[in-house]
């Protein structure tokens, strides 16, 4: 993946990738080894004429009149080959001016001139220096220039790190130690899920850099420029340093060609400064209120559907809060994404644009919790009289679901479990034990996973119920957790009579149902909010005189945060594009929950040995001593842990998104 998301600008993205290798760059870098003067003028000859420099320039000034957008996709396709000499300087030097040409940028005062020649620093591919040798201009930046060269600067980091993990994952794939592939080793698939995760951040904070140019709002362009290099540099060299990683000895040899995209994160990071002078600017920002907000364009996809959809939705609103929720079923627009007559089947710019207006309208949609998972399940599987019994209650909250699938010996490995079904007249007797188990204690159903069949291959062996959890023989044990609250449970089925009517599908088709997705996806935008401990970061920093230490890590955090939410839109772009899913629905998940450890611990850590006499824990009666922000950073422990191990999650992004062994 790159940061391109529309065909036009893949299709762009990939023709250049190609006419960039045609070029023979990697040739022409290892040729100019040692030479200081080198400007690789044969391969500018070729660059010049097919005017990648000047591509966001308008035509009428020689340029190719597209947006920064598209320049950096070209940018961005042109390092992944790592094309030599003065592109990125140029690039920025054309905006500048409003001229093509080949320019030398000074971005810092009294800084190295980008691509000013001279100088044999350590990125083979390019020479910076004091701007005399060869150049016809430098171009001193202004802050709109410093934010132009950020952006065109992050492109590239993006290029060089998608090469870094495209190149290290075919390694992965194809060289053997042990007898084996290395990449079914979980030591370098976890490596190389990590490179996924930040090569997706590094992609969405240089797409976002220069989307936000694009729409003309400056505060929100410098607010993504910052993001991006509190993001891109540091996350570019970290991609090669795994690449190189991953290759091992080969990749420590001169002759192999990652050093030289190392080389190159290297002197990008160098030549545009502190990330954590940037992630200052960030907390800065945020203190006085900016946050990212990304407008979807539809390309007036939504013009025909939205005057009805905002009608409705004003509607709702004007109804009493008690009966939003059933209007809410009713229209279905609390799951626009299932099916009729629960949903609407709604392609991703209806989905959207009910989203918009709900928020307009202030119509907050309940959340439907582990009904969310069970009705699904239903939907595509169940019978029509279980449709009619379960589906419509559940949206409108009269029936609470709770998830029978973990147990004690069974957790990310749900196949091994041992919770046994046997067949009786008229259903089935279950007995066994589940753990770690939400809401079970008033919760009216429970979704359960039980093995019917012992003498077939695990994954074959199990059944889907559907448990009245108030059947006799369940019992309900609630467990305490770190926090002192007990929000899990476990659940002891001892002989429970459970009717053929609530098996789902059919028996031995529970593992194929446990991994039940509707064929429309459910597509929304991100919050322009940063998520609870980040927003409680940005307060302290509001309130408090914060060290410039302190103030660095909540920027970074607030970075982090604008990324996630980033990933999220880019999701919805593909999918209003008529494309599946990418990467980043999984990265997202992955960075979402170190973006919400990472940040509760910020908050507790801002607050000194304050939270060292405010401690305790939160007792029986429901009374809680312990602080609110302490108990999130206790709380938020789970969440590499729930719905799948961070490990387990990236052994899926290993093998599932970059095809590793298993």
């Amino acid at each position: 993946m790159s940061i391109a998301i529309t065909d036009e600008q893949v299709e762009l993205a990939a023709s250049l990738r190609k006419w960039a290798a045609s070029l023979g760059p990697i040739d022409a870098v290892r040729a100019a080894e040692g030479d200081a003067d080198a400007r690789f003028d044969d391969l500018w000859g070729a660059v010049e004429e097919m005017g990648v420099a000047a591509i966001a320039l308008p035509e009428g000034a020689g340029g190719g009149g597209g947006t920064l957008l598209d320049q950096a996709v070209a940018l961005e396709a042109c390092a992944y080959e790592l094309v030599p000499g003065g592109l990125l300087g140029a690039a920025v030097g054309a905006l500048a001016t409003g001229t093509p040409g080949r320019y030398g940028v000074r971005v810092h005062p009294d800084g190295v001139v980008w691509d000013g020649g001279g100088a044999l620093g350590i990125d083979l591919s390019a020479r910076h220096g004091a701007g005399a040798p060869g150049s016809a201009e430098v171009v001193e930046a202004d802050d709109r220039t410093r934010r132009i060269a950020v952006t065109l600067a992050a492109a590239e980091a993006s290029g060089v790190a998608r090469w870094c993990l495209d190149t290290a994952v075919e390694y992965a794939k194809t060289r053997e130690q042990f007898g084996q592939k290395i990449g079914a080793f979980q030591a370098v698939k976890h490596l190389c899920a990590q490179m996924l995760e930040t090569a997706e951040a590094i992609n969405a904070a240089a797409w976002d850099a220069s989307a936000a140019h694009d729409t003309g709002d400056e505060e929100q362009w410098a607010f993504a420029v910052d993001v991006a290099q509190a993001t891109c540099f540091d996350g570019a060299v970290e991609v090669a340093k795994g690449c190189i990683q991953v290759l091992g000895g080969i990749g420590f040899t001169y002759e192999h060609d990652a050093h030289l995209y190392y080389r190159r994160a290297l002197s990008l990071r160098s030549l545009v400064g502190s990330a954590d002078v940037a992630a200052e600017r960030v907390t800065a920002a945020a203190v006085q209120g900016v946050r990212r907000r990304v407008d979807v364009d539809l390309g007036g996809l939504d013009e025909p559907l939205r005057p009805g959809i905002r009608a409705e939705v004003e509607r709702i609103a004007a109804l009493p809060a008690a009966e939003q929720r059933a209007a809410l079923t009713d229209t279905g627009y609390l799951t626009p994404h299932w099916p009729a007559p629960y949903g609407l089947g709604a392609d991703p710019v209806t989905q959207v644009v009910i989203d918009q207006e709900l928020a307009r309208a202030g119509v907050t949609r309940p959340d439907l919790v582990i009904a969310g998972w069970a009705v699904p399940t239903i939907l595509q599987h169940g019978t029509d009289e279980q449709r009619e019994r379960f589906v419509r209650p559940s949206l409108l909250g009269e029936l609470v679901w709770c998830q029978l699938f973990s147990e004690p010996g069974s957790g990310s490995d749900l196949a091994s479990l041992r919770t046994r079904a046997v067949k009786v007249d008229g259903g089935w007797r279950l007995t066994g034990q589940k753990v770690w188990t939400s809401v079970a204690e008033r919760a009216d159903w429970g979704i359960c996973l039980a093995r019917t069949d012992a003498d077939v291959p695990q994954h074959k062996g199990i059944t889907y119920f559907l448990v009245d959890m108030r059947t006799a023989g369940i019992e309900v044990r609630p467990l305490r957790e770190i926090t002192g609250e007990a929000l899990f449970n476990e659940v002891f089925l001892d002989d429970v009579f459970v009717p053929d009517e609530c098996v789902v599908a059919e028996p031995g088709d529970g593992w194929r149902l446990a991994r039940t997705t509707l064929a429309n996806e459910r597509v929304a935008m991100a919050s322009a909010r940063l998520g609870k401990s980040v927003e409680r970061a940005v307060e302290l920093a509001a309130s408090r005189d914060l060290g410039p230490v302190q103030r660095v890590k909540v920027g970074h955090a607030v970075a982090l945060a604008t990324v996630c939410g980033l990933l999220g839109v880019r999701t919805t772009l593909r999918a209003i594009g008529g494309h599946g899913p990418g990467p980043e629905s999984s990265v997202a998940k992955l960075l979402g929950v170190r973006s919400r450890q990472d940040s509760s611990e910020l908050v507790v850590a801002l607050q000194g040995d304050e939270l060292a006499v405010v401690g305790g824990v939160a007792r029986a009666d429901g009374d809680r001593a312990l602080s609110a922000d302490a108990w999130e950073m206790l709380n938020t422990r789970c969440l590499s842990i729930a719905g799948g191990t961070t490990q387990i999650l990236r052994n899926v992004a290993g093998e599932r998104i970059l095809g590793l062994p298993r």
